[in-house]
């Protein structure tokens, strides 16, 4: 028989669900441990609404029958509840609408190319669980690309794939802080559109912090450039069209591995080794890695020198010179594509912003910036409509550098 009787935490627990509803719908703070705090627990609700909806009804069904929504209290618990549901409704429409934020800035770049250019064949999203099983689908081999434990890498391809043909090549970085590292299931919308569209997308681990001091990951990443080059001819693949991806601090080591090919400092024992690539898609990077000055700037920077590059930059400024794809722009650097959300509370989005503009300042490469209204930090990370937009964008922004449409111009 139903519990009638009303408890408080009925109401408390559906005002902490209309909070965390608003704080997916537009951050409650900005930046440094509440910033953390916002992401920590509006990320879920925004990029996957439709579960957390889904799972807060059904939910809320089951305790409707054990009475917990009965009296004057109750009633008023359902009525908060019931507005998180529609501020969820609001993300997931908000998110669906938000295509032109991805497809203006390649129109801008693209010029009348964006028309001429086949849109990339790709399922609607997916959503989470779909997305999830996309490894089961398209990863064939596991790689060991080096020497370290943490060395490996997934070829994710579509199994009818021809061995010996020549398909594009996409290096996948993870995010991570520098101390995650984890490969899985970072960027599965992406890498299962461009697996479906014949690319080859190798998703690679490399040596994190605390335990590995700066610079192990960007060796790592070099290192598996190097592998891509010398070896993905024998999976399907095109050594001489590799290009390079990667999310938050994947990011910022892809973004870096595409301003400095070929740097000594960063390849012990393999200085002679391609470590070029015909284009780079940073999403929410981090490119500043010497600004003290800011919102969470000297946050930031205590955590870098303490944990990341275990060294004070007072003491050694040009190692975090060197390490910021900022200070590493070039006329030569390939074609870019950067992309960050503005309602970023990890990397603000000045960080994308400015990374962006000083690229176009000084590259003689097209350079495109998408700028997400309402998007969090791992925006594409689930089969959301933004890891559905995100995957399109990048497909159709590849698919023109291949088609030599981004070539530099004649001096």
């Amino acid at each position: 028989m139903p519990n009638k009787r009303f408890r408080p935490l009925t109401l408390l627990r559906a005002v902490l669900e209309l909070a965390n509803a608003a704080n997916a719908a537009k951050p409650l703070a900005r930046t440094g441990n509440a910033g953390l705090l916002a992401f920590s627990s509006g990320w879920p609700s925004s990029e996957a609404a439709n579960v957390v909806l889904s799972v807060s009804a059904l939910d809320a069904v089951r305790r409707g029958r054990r009475g917990a929504f009965t009296g004057a209290g109750g009633r008023i618990a359902l009525g908060i509840t019931a507005i998180s549901w529609a501020i969820l409704l609001f993300i997931i429409n908000r998110g669906r609408r938000s295509k032109a934020a991805f497809e203006t800035p390649l129109r801008e770049v693209m010029g009348e190319d964006y028309h001429g250019l086949t849109d990339p064949k790709s399922p609607r999203p997916g959503g989470v669980l779909s997305t999830s099983w996309s490894r089961r689908r398209y990863v064939r081999d596991s790689v060991t690309y080096g020497p370290h434990r943490s060395n490996v890498a997934d070829i994710w391809r579509r199994p009818d794939l021809p061995r010996d043909g020549r398909a594009p090549v996409l290096l996948q970085v993870p995010g991570g802080a520098w101390a995650i590292g984890m490969d899985r299931p970072q960027s599965y919308p992406m890498m299962g559109h461009l697996a479906e569209r014949g690319w080859i997308c190798v998703s690679m681990g490399y040596r994190i912090s605390p335990k590995h001091a700066w610079p192990a990951h960007i060796v790592d990443v070099k290192r598996a450039l190097a592998w891509v080059k010398e070896n993905i001819a024998e999976y399907g693949g095109d050594p001489e069209f590799v290009a390079i991806t990667g999310g938050s601090a994947g990011g910022h080591l892809s973004s870096l591995a595409a301003l400095t090919p070929g740097d000594p400092q960063w390849q012990p024992g393999f200085e002679d080794a391609d470590t070029s690539v015909v284009a780079a898609v940073p999403v929410y990077g981090k490119y500043d890695w010497f600004s003290f000055e800011g919102p969470g700037r000297r946050q930031f920077m205590g955590i870098l020198q303490r944990f990341i590059v275990k060294k004070k930059f007072a003491a050694e400024p040009q190692v975090f010179f060197d390490g910021s794809p900022l200070k590493r722009i070039h006329a030569d650097a390939p074609p870019f594509f950067v992309l960050h959300g503005a309602d970023d509370t990890l990397i603000p989005v000045e960080e994308g912003r400015g990374f962006a503009a000083a690229l176009r300042e000084v590259s003689t490469s097209p350079v495109a910036y998408a700028e997400i209204p309402d998007a969090q930090h791992a925006f594409d990370f689930f089969g959301s409509a933004h890891g559905h937009y995100t995957a399109q964008a990048i497909g159709r922004f590849l698919e023109w550098v291949r088609e030599g449409k981004a070539a530099r111009p004649t001096p």
